[in-house]
C-alpha cells in the first residue's frame, strides 16, 4: 500500500512540478559559469594587466573610484594577484534594497565598462530562484524543490531491487529496450545517477527558500547558533546616518588578521553609522572559493570585534559555510562543477520521460477502455435471451456477442453473460438461451466455467420453460470433442430443457460449422444473417529479426522472433497470434518430384492466377501421394487441403514497437522440421513476410487491479508470461513472482539478462528457477512451487493472481497437483471462479 501510494504521489506531483523543476535546471545550469563566459566575452572590461607593485590598498581604491563616480561605495570586492577586475558596489538609493555595480582596475583604480551580458545572466538567476516573479516565484521554486526531494527519496524506494549490492542493478542502463520499457530504465537509472547530486542541490538552495530553513541550518551546523549570522530579512535598508569608514584602519587589521596569505577579500560597510562592518576572505590554500573566513570590525577605527577562520570551525559548521559551494559544485573543485551543471541540464529529461511515461499509461487505459466498448452489457430485461458464454482464450466470448448481435439486428434484446454468471434463477426465468463455450484440453470446462459445472450442472432444476442451443468450440485431436458443450447440452435436455436446434460443433474454428450456426439463428429469427461471420483477414507482417536464445543446448533450437506490422496494430499483453505456414521451397520440389507435374505452371486459387509451387505453400503435402498420381496442376491443388494456422502467444508489448514470439523448433521422427515452427525459425527469411493476425485471449490478460502476480512456466510458455511481464513493469508495477523451467542453465536460460536485470532493479521481486537436466534428480516448476509452499499462500493472502503458460503435459497439470495439496481443491476451484487461476496452455 505504501509503495503504490508514493507511486502515485510520485507521478502526481511530477507531471505538476516537473516543468517548474525543469526550468529551474536548465537556468541553474546556464548560470554555473557565468563568471567564466563573462569574461570570456567581455575581455577588455573583466580582465586586467597584472602589475607587479600588486593592488592599491582600500583607501585609494575608494578613493579613487568614488571620485570617479560620485557615489559612496557600500561594498568592495577585490582579488589579490590576479587579472581578475575588481567590484565595487555602491549605495542604493532611499527604497532600494542593493545600489549600483561598477568594474574597476584594482590596480589603478580606473573605471572599466560595462559587461555585456550581464542582464541575460540576470534574467536566468531570477528565472532560477523565484520564476521572476518575486515573493510568489520563490513560493513556488521553494515548493519544487521540496518536492525534489521527494522525488529523490521515493525514487530511491520504489526502484529499490532485491540485489541492491550490485552496482549493475542500479547503475547500468539497456540500451536496446525501446518504448515505454525504455523510458522507464532511463528515468530510473538516470535518476539514480542523479540523486544524490539533486539532493545536494535541493537541500542546499532551501536555505535561499525558506527563513525557517536558514535558521534551522544554523541551529543544527553552526558551532555557536546564537551568534551566527542568519540571512537578514529582504526589505529595504533601514533608516538612518550613514556610516564613515577608516579604510586604512580596516585595512591594516584585514591584512593583520589575514596574514600575507591574504588572496580575495570583501568589505561590507553596515547601512547605517553605529553598525560593525564585516569582511570576507580567502586565503591562497583555501580548500575552495567559498571557504571565506569573517571579520567584523569598528569601521572607523578598525577595531577587529569578532574574526572567524574556516580552519578554526567544525566540520558541520563549515559546510554552514560553505552551503552556496556545495550547491554549485566548486566545494568539490572544478570537477564538481561539472557534474552539478550536467546533472541540472538533464533535469528536463525527467520531465520529459516521466510525462511519456504518464501519458503511455493513460493510452494503456484509454486502449482497455476502448477495447471493453463492444463488450458492454444490454440492459437487463426478463424476456431478452439469454446468451452465456464460457471462454479459455476469448474466442467463445467472440463468438457469443457476434451471436448478440445477429438476434439484435433482428429486433430481439438481449442479455449475454460469462456462464460463471449465470445463475439457477437466470436459467429458470429465461424463455431463450444460446450457450457458445469452448472446451479446454480433453473435454474439460474452460477455467471460467468450472464453478458454473461443479455448482449449477450438479443440481436438478426444473427447465420446462426453456428453449435452448448450444455452439460447442473444440479440437478433434482430442478423444472428448467438445467435452463441455455436449455435457451441457446434455443436462438441459435432461432437465427439461427443449433444443431449438441440434447443437452445432465447431472444429478449430471451422467456417462451415460457425455458417450453419449463423443459418439456423437466421431460421429462429426470421431474418437471414446480413453477412457471415469472418476472422480478421491475415496480414503480411515482416520478419525482422530472428535470434537463437539457446545456443549448445541438447534441446532444440528455441528463437526470439521479431516482427513488425504493415500498418498500425495494437494488442494487449496475453494476447496470441495466428500465423499461417509455408511449406519451403525444397519440401515443395520433393512432393512433386514423381508427378510429372511443372511447379511453374500456372493455376487458379482463391481468383488469382499464380504458379503451381506457390499455390503448394499453402496447402499440406501428403506423404503418401499414390492418389494424386494422373492429375494436372489445377486438380492437384483442388485435392490438397490447406494448412492449418498455428497459434503462439505473444512475448512482448505494443509499446515495444514490436510484436515478438519465442518458438521452438519441431522435429519430427524423419528428421524434418514442423511445418509452423520450421517456417518461422528456418524456412522463412529474414526481412521477408509472415502472414498472422492477432486474436484477443481475455481469459490471460491482466487483471484490473494492480494485485500481486505468480507467473509459473517452462521453456516458450516464458513468451506469454514476458509479455504481462513487460507491461505490469511498464506500469510501474513490482509485485511479481516467476517461476520458470527449463533443461540446462548454461544453456537454456532464456532471456537471461532481461530476467536477472529485472531481479536485479525490483521489476521482478522473485525469481526461481527450475533446470532439470543440471542435477541427478531431476527438478521441474511444480517442484519449486512446492518448495515455497509458505511463500504462495502468503502471496495469495495478499490477493495474488496465477498465471500458467506452457506445456498441458507435465508442467500445468503437475503445477495444478502442487496447487491443489497446498492449497486444497475448494481454494483452487474458488481461485478459479475468481479468475485469479488462469492457463494458456498447449
Amino acid at each position: 500500500m505504501l509503495k503504490k501510494t508514493l507511486f502515485q504521489l510520485h507521478w502526481f506531483f511530477g507531471i505538476s512540478a516537473g516543468l517548474v523543476l525543469a526550468l529551474m535546471g536548465i537556468t541553474g545550469a546556464t548560470v554555473s559559469f557565468q563568471d567564466e563566459i563573462l569574461y570570456a566575452l567581455n575581455p577588455s572590461v573583466l580582465q586586467v594587466q597584472k602589475q607587479v607593485a600588486g593592488v592599491l590598498p582600500p583607501a585609494e581604491l575608494v578613493e579613487k573610484v568614488e571620485a570617479a563616480t560620485g557615489l559612496k561605495i557600500a561594498m568592495l570586492s577585490v582579488d589579490i594577484d590576479s587579472d581578475i577586475a575588481a567590484k565595487a558596489f555602491f549605495t542604493p538609493a532611499p527604497g532600494e534594497r542593493r545600489g549600483p555595480m561598477r568594474f574597476f582596475d584594482p590596480y589603478t583604480g580606473e573605471l572599466l565598462g560595462d559587461a555585456s551580458g550581464q542582464q541575460f545572466f540576470g534574467l536566468m538567476l531570477q528565472l532560477h530562484r523565484f520564476l521572476a516573479m518575486g515573493d510568489t516565484g520563490r513560493q513556488i521554486t521553494g515548493a519544487c524543490t521540496l518536492i525534489l526531494v521527494f522525488f529523490c527519496l521515493s525514487g530511491l524506494y520504489l526502484r529499490w531491487p532485491r540485489q541492491w549490492k550490485s552496482w549493475r542493478a542500479w547503475l547500468t542502463l539497456d540500451w536496446k529496450k525501446k518504448g515505454r520499457s525504455f523510458n522507464w530504465d532511463l528515468h530510473s537509472v538516470a535518476g539514480t545517477w542523479c540523486l544524490v547530486f539533486y539532493l545536494l542541490s535541493a537541500l542546499t538552495g532551501l536555505s535561499w527558500s525558506y527563513e525557517w530553513y536558514n535558521k534551522g541550518l544554523n541551529q543544527l551546523l553552526s558551532d555557536s547558533p546564537q551568534n551566527e549570522r542568519v540571512r537578514g530579512g529582504r526589505g529595504p535598508a533601514p533608516k538612518g546616518p550613514a556610516p564613515s569608514a577608516d579604510y586604512s584602519a580596516m585595512w591594516s587589521s584585514i591584512y593583520s588578521a589575514a596574514g600575507p596569505g591574504l588572496s580575495f577579500y570583501n568589505t561590507r560597510m553596515p547601512p547605517v553609522a553605529g553598525q560593525p562592518a564585516t569582511v570576507f576572505y580567502l586565503l591562497k590554500d583555501s580548500p575552495h572559493d567559498r571557504a571565506l573566513n569573517q571579520i567584523t570590525l569598528d569601521p572607523v577605527t578598525g577595531v577587529i570585534k569578532r574574526h572567524d577562520r574556516y580552519s578554526d570551525k567544525s566540520f558541520k559548521a563549515q559546510l554552514l559555510t560553505s552551503i552556496y559551494a556545495l550547491h554549485v559544485g566548486s566545494y568539490f573543485g572544478i570537477g564538481g562543477r561539472i557534474i552539478l551543471t550536467i546533472t541540472a541540464l538533464t533535469m528536463p529529461l525527467f520531465f520529459i520521460t516521466g510525462w511519456l511515461l504518464y501519458l503511455d499509461r493513460r493510452r494503456k487505459k484509454r486502449q482497455i477502455k476502448d477495447a471493453r466498448k463492444g463488450l458492454a452489457q444490454p440492459g437487463s430485461d426478463a424476456s431478452a435471451w439469454l446468451i452465456g458464454f464460457a471462454s479459455q482464450s476469448g474466442f467463445a466470448e467472440q463468438l457469443a456477442w457476434q451471436t448478440a448481435g445477429q438476434l439484435q439486428a433482428a429486433g430481439l434484446p438481449v442479455k449475454v453473460q460469462p456462464l460463471a454468471d449465470v445463475s439457477e434463477q437466470d436459467l429458470r426465468d429465461s424463455s431463450n438461451a444460446l450457450f457458445v463455450v469452448s472446451t479446454f484440453g480433453d473435454g474439460e470446462a474452460p477455467d471460467s466455467a468450472r464453478g458454473f459445472e461443479r455448482k449449477v450442472l450438479g443440481r436438478s432444476l426444473s427447465l420446462e420453460s426453456l428453449n435452448y442451443a448450444v455452439l460447442g468450440l473444440g479440437d478433434r485431436q482430442y478423444q472428448h470433442f467438445c467435452g463441455f458443450a455436449r455435457r451441457l447440452h446434455n443436462w438441459l435436455g435432461e432437465h427439461g430443457g427443449k433444443t431449438l436446434f441440434a447443437p452445432v460443433e465447431v472444429d478449430s474454428g471451422d467456417p462451415y460449422a460457425l455458417r450453419h450456426w449463423q443459418q439456423q439463428l437466421g431460421l429462429l429469427t426470421g431474418q437471414a444473417p446480413a453477412d457471415t461471420w469472418h476472422a480478421p483477414s491475415y496480414d503480411n507482417w515482416t520478419l525482422t529479426r530472428r535470434d537463437l536464445l539457446n545456443p549448445d543446448s541438447s534441446g532444440s533450437p528455441v528463437y526470439l522472433l521479431g516482427l513488425t506490422a504493415p500498418t498500425t496494430s495494437s494488442w494487449l499483453a496475453g494476447d496470441l497470434v495466428e500465423v499461417l505456414p509455408r511449406n519451403c521451397p525444397w519440401a515443395i520440389e520433393h512432393f512433386l518430384d514423381g508427378l510429372g507435374i511443372d511447379g511453374r505452371a500456372t493455376i487458379e486459387l482463391d481468383g488469382l492466377s499464380q504458379p503451381l509451387e506457390q499455390a503448394l505453400a499453402s496447402r499440406q503435402l501428403p506423404e503418401n501421394r499414390s492418389h494424386l498420381v494422373g492429375l494436372h496442376a489445377q486438380a492437384l491443388v483442388a485435392a490438397l487441403v490447406p494448412l492449418a494456422m498455428r497459434e503462439y502467444s505473444i512475448a512482448s508489448i505494443a509499446a515495444d514497437g514490436i510484436l515478438e514470439l519465442i518458438v521452438r523448433q519441431e522435429l519430427h521422427a524423419d528428421g524434418n522440421l514442423g511445418v509452423g515452427s520450421g517456417w518461422l525459425t528456418e524456412h522463412a527469411p529474414v526481412g521477408g513476410s509472415i502472414s498472422l493476425r492477432v486474436r484477443r485471449n481475455s481469459g490471460f490478460h491482466l487483471p484490473n487491479e494492480p494485485v500481486p502476480m505468480i507467473l509459473l512456466g517452462n521453456g516458450t510458455g516464458l513468451a506469454g508470461l514476458r509479455s504481462l511481464l513487460k507491461a505490469r513493469i511498464a506500469d510501474g508495477q513490482q509485485r511479481q513472482w516467476l517461476l520458470f523451467g527449463e533443461r540446462n542453465r548454461e544453456h537454456d536460460y532464456l532471456c537471461r539478462d532481461e530476467l536477472e536485470e529485472w531481479l536485479i532493479s525490483g521489476d521482478l521481486q522473485r525469481l526461481d528457477l527450475a533446470f532439470s537436466r543440471d542435477q541427478a534428480d531431476k527438478i521441474y516448476v511444480q517442484d519449486r512451487l512446492r518448495e515455497s509452499a509458505a511463500e504462495l499462500k502468503k502471496w495469495l493472502a495478499d490477493g495474488a493472481v496465477i498465471y500458467i503458460c506452457g506445456s498441458l503435459k507435465g508442467m500445468a497439470s503437475g503445477v495444478d497437483q502442487v496447487l491443489n495439496d497446498v492449497l486444497g481443491s475448494a481454494e483452487v476451484e474458488r481461485l478459479i471462479e475468481q479468475g485469479r487461476y488462469r492457463r494458456d496452455v498447449y
